[in-house]
């Protein structure tokens, strides 16, 4: 199964890729590592892209794109891929779709993760890292994995903060990019919504982000 999957910064939209990732057995593609994978294997995309990020700018999408179809194209994306953290905006959604169709390559799933944007700014905030272990779940704001404390609710380990959660002018930036429903990541979205409506070999499922992981898990099973 070929799978594009949206969701805010804080939806857990990485932690059910991940999930997917291993239930399934496919590749999960989130953006960034396309962007250093080149870079650091000095294609010619990476080289063009290097000269772009060097001066501070934005990656075309003439660069992107490829970028993006040549990564589901190889081996470990024989048998199905999961993209996180692209298309971001309507544009770049329409010329995905577009690049897709011309390749032959089908989309079968679009996954929006739904969440309130306080309740995703406050999950951000919210994380705490342990000193013994950053996999083990702590997070101030979330019941079901609220630290004892200020020690990690798993092992009792000291806990700290990252200072870019904490960033609000950052986490406000990013969100009010992927909230957009206009222009940014969520007219992108609505964009494939839209093809869904209008091809049945595409379905597009939404997840109810604030519950409880097991239970988003077991929801998004279920839809698949």
């Amino acid at each position: 199964m070929n799978i594009l999957f949206f969701g805010p910064n804080g939806s857990g939209k990485g932690t059910q890729g991940a999930i997917l990732k291993d239930k399934y057995n496919i590749a999960h593609i989130e953006s960034g590592a396309i962007f250093r994978e080149n870079i650091k294997g000095g294609t010619d995309l990476g080289k063009k892209a290097k000269e772009y990020i060097d001066k501070g700018d934005l990656v075309p999408d003439e660069i992107t794109i490829p970028m993006v179809l040549d990564r589901i194209k190889q081996d470990d994306c024989k048998g199905g891929w999961l993209l996180d953290g692209f298309p971001r905006n309507k544009v770049q959604a329409e010329k995905l779709h577009a690049s897709l169709e011309e390749a032959g390559i089908k989309l079968n799933y679009v996954i929006e993760m739904l969440l309130d944007k306080q309740i995703a700014k406050n999950r951000i905030m919210g994380r705490r890292l342990c000193e013994n272990d950053n996999n083990h779940p702590n997070n101030i704001f979330i019941d079901a994995i609220k630290p004892d404390g200020d020690k990690c609710r798993v092992c009792g380990g000291a806990l700290t903060k990252r200072d870019d959660d904490q960033d609000e002018v950052a986490i406000d930036k990013r969100h009010s990019i992927y909230y957009d429903t206009e222009t940014g990541t969520l007219a992108s979205s609505y964009y494939f919504k839209d093809v869904a409506a209008k091809d049945d070999a595409v379905k597009y499922i939404t997840l109810a982000g604030e519950k409880a992981l097991p239970e988003v898990t077991e929801e998004l099973i279920s839809k698949l």
